[in-house]
């Protein structure tokens, strides 16, 4: 009892010291306390901006004994549910979750909770962004090579949207240049117990399958299936428009196809984040054609959000135009930055 009454007695002090600034509060252990602002919480790691360091403070979210917050976030439940309220940690450890209006929305345990994200910080605190590269080069053939990425992501209550672009080139002499680029914009409605809707646009343009562009517009529907504070891992299904473009004499194409995809990342590895993403594109308007696509990033985080990450990427076309490969793949190794 003496232990609660001196930390709400620290909280209430500090509180009336900094005025009306918004304060978020977090116990760790019985001699541990930090007081600043939540940034996030997203795969499994909390993001506390504090007055006592020019650095923020990273903590395992299920490290967490107890949270008191001022802030309104948007919060993600295992169970797919998405609510917009403070949190307050009761006598017990569980949180109770406040609407903007006072009224008590959920109480849930602390692994419960998957996902937080401040909604009263305006554009900038809902943005997700990270770019990366890599270059390498070598005496034999004089080969060069230069690889790039990005993406960005854009969080609000009901909805996200993604993009990303990844770019390839490469030179030696005698032999042709290669060079590769695709870029996607994927939103997500998010609807109960996980599901939503995620209509996509995506391109891709490479020397090996012959392809000048092809561009897929698509409606998907997905679940996860798991959603915890260690992994997620969801399903997807839909139909596809697919319209391509060949660098060769072939005539233009143009297929309706269906969509068969999975997505697993898995993120309570200390540093390490592992994700991977298998679609398959069974054609319905050309007879026995499919297609696979499939990404495997590998991330290591480093200090002052640098990190690098090694990828494999597959496209594969089992009736690729005529003279070309039915399969284009990459291997990157990339040095970036995230914020």
């Amino acid at each position: 009892m003496l232990q609660k009454l001196q930390i709400s007695l620290i909280v209430i002090i500090i509180a009336c010291a900094t005025g009306h600034a918004q304060l978020d509060s977090l116990l760790i252990d019985s001699n541990t306390m930090i007081i600043g602002e939540i940034k996030s919480m997203n795969n499994g790691v909390l993001i506390i901006e504090t007055n006592y360091s020019d650095s923020d403070f990273t903590i395992e979210w299920l490290e967490i004994k107890k949270i008191y917050t001022q802030s309104v976030f948007l919060t993600n439940l295992t169970d797919g549910s998405r609510i917009v309220g403070s949190l307050r940690s009761n006598e017990d450890n569980s949180i109770i979750i406040t609407n903007r209006e006072g009224v008590i929305e959920r109480e849930v345990q602390i692994p419960e909770i998957v996902f937080l994200q401040p909604l009263d910080k305006g554009f900038w605190s809902r943005l997700d962004a990270a770019v990366d590269f890599g270059i390498s080069f070598t005496k034999a053939n004089n080969l060069k090579q230069f690889t790039f990425g990005t993406n960005l992501k854009y969080t609000e209550d009901k909805w996200s949207a993604l993009i990303n672009a990844n770019i390839l080139r490469s030179t030696q002499d005698n032999a042709e240049d290669i060079r590769r680029e695709d870029a996607s914009f994927v939103f997500n409605y998010f609807l109960p117990k996980d599901w939503y809707l995620s209509p996509q646009v995506s391109l891709l343009s490479n020397t090996e399958q012959l392809l000048d562009l092809r561009a897929i517009v698509s409606m998907g529907v997905g679940n996860y299936i798991v959603n915890t504070n260690n992994m997620y891992w969801g399903v997807l299904t839909g139909l596809s428009y697919n319209s391509e473009e060949f660098s060769n004499d072939t005539q233009d194409r143009s297929s309706i196809e269906g969509i068969l995809g999975t997505e697993l990342n898995m993120f309570d590895t200390k540093d390490l984040s592992l994700i991977t993403r298998l679609m398959a594109y069974p054609s319905f308007s050309e007879s026995g054609r499919w297609r696979v696509d499939w990404n495997f990033d590998l991330k290591y985080d480093l200090p002052l959000d640098f990190y690098v990450k090694t990828g494999l990427t597959l496209n594969y076309d089992n009736q690729p135009t005529a003279g070309a490969s039915d399969s284009d793949y990459y291997w990157k190794l990339a040095f970036g930055w995230e914020w």
